[in-house]
């Protein structure tokens, strides 16, 4: 005889993101619930991706397209699937003024007409993309800025141009053995895992806090030869044990994924300037800018070789830059390496 079937109740009560946005906002007076509208359509465009990631190999949408972005790189179809996708659901939201893409030359204005358009956001639809057809973790990341003050609707540019420290909420989605989003509005930052079974993103790394120091350290070595010295002195001196630890190189080449394991492990990521980029390769506004601020928000550091990436005030919206990000031990050490140069 079978035994009666008893209804499961949860260990723990379940938070969804958008009802984590909600609990947050109830903590500032005036807060009008718009901002968990805004983020709904991350989070959407988020799932949308996640499911084109997972049925690649079936669907006939990997591999290159027959055009490039405006970095003149040919982009892969899955980069113009996410661009499309995060471009319609941020788009329909009436608070978005701006839109700007890695995968576009200028910004895009929406809703130029309306007084309720209050935000700018800032992507790369699709991070590591040139990774998906050997199964690696790839991810998206995304930046939001209110329009500044005294800044008309039409001048898409100054609401995009404005340094990382301006940042109202930035995060990215890693999609790896689990998808991921990672976000913060300035107060702690939030991991939710997105559960297949609901649809829903779950709270599941609550109050993110970069250890203090780690064990791994993130670069493409291959380019040692072509650092400049002091970084060259740095990882030198992290093989020969001068901080009391022995590290392991942990390099996957897709850059959330990297930096993810550096936010929940500790150590450091870098992608430093090169004899060939000696201005830097990541994009400031697409890629620095929302690690640095998960980084410090964590209680990281993250810089551009010289001072903080929140403080660089960007020229150009393709503007590029170094980025190292990572623990206090580490990222302190590296500082007094580039200072001795």
């Amino acid at each position: 005889m079978s035994k009666p079937i008893h209804a499961v109740t949860p260990s723990a009560k379940v938070i969804t993101i958008q009802q984590h946005i909600l609990l947050q906002e109830k903590k500032f007076p005036g807060a009008s619930g718009e901002f968990s509208w805004l983020l709904s359509g991350l989070t959407l465009a988020a799932k949308m991706i996640e499911a084109a990631v997972r049925r690649a190999g079936l669907n006939s949408i990997l591999g290159q397209a027959e055009s490039s972005n405006t970095h003149g790189e040919v982009q892969q179809k899955l980069d113009i699937y996410a661009n499309e996708v995060m471009l319609h659901n941020l788009g329909v939201r009436e608070s978005v003024g701006v839109l700007a893409s890695e995968e576009n030359e200028t910004p895009i204005i929406v809703h130029n007409e309306s007084n309720n358009a209050k935000y700018a956001i800032l992507f790369d639809p699709l991070d590591g993309s040139s990774n998906i057809d050997v199964n690696v973790s790839v991810g998206t990341t995304f930046s939001i800025y209110r329009r500044p003050v005294d800044v008309e609707l039409n001048e898409a540019s100054k609401w995009v141009l404005q340094p990382g420290d301006q940042q109202v909420a930035a995060g990215y989605v890693v999609y790896g053995s689990s998808t991921v989003m990672v976000y913060s509005a300035g107060r702690g930052v939030h991991g939710f895992t997105l559960d297949p079974a609901i649809g829903a993103f779950i709270l599941s790394h609550e109050d993110i806090r970069m250890p203090e120091h780690g064990i791994y350290y993130s670069v493409n070595e291959a380019y040692a030869d072509t650092f400049p010295e002091g970084y060259r002195k740095f990882l030198a001196g992290l093989r020969q044990g001068v901080l009391g630890r022995k590290y392991s190189s942990r390099y996957i080449g897709s850059m959330i994924a990297d930096f993810h394991r550096t936010l929940l492990k500790g150590g450091i990521f870098l992608y430093p300037p090169t004899d060939d980029h000696p201005n830097g390769k990541l994009r400031l506004l697409y890629e620095a800018n929302p690690i640095a601020f998960i980084a410090e928000h964590a209680g990281g550091i993250a810089i551009n070789g010289t001072g903080p990436i929140l403080k660089m005030h960007p020229t150009s919206i393709h503007q590029r830059t170094p980025l190292i990000a990572g623990s206090p031990s580490e990222m302190n050490y590296l500082i007094e390496c580039l200072k001795a140069e």
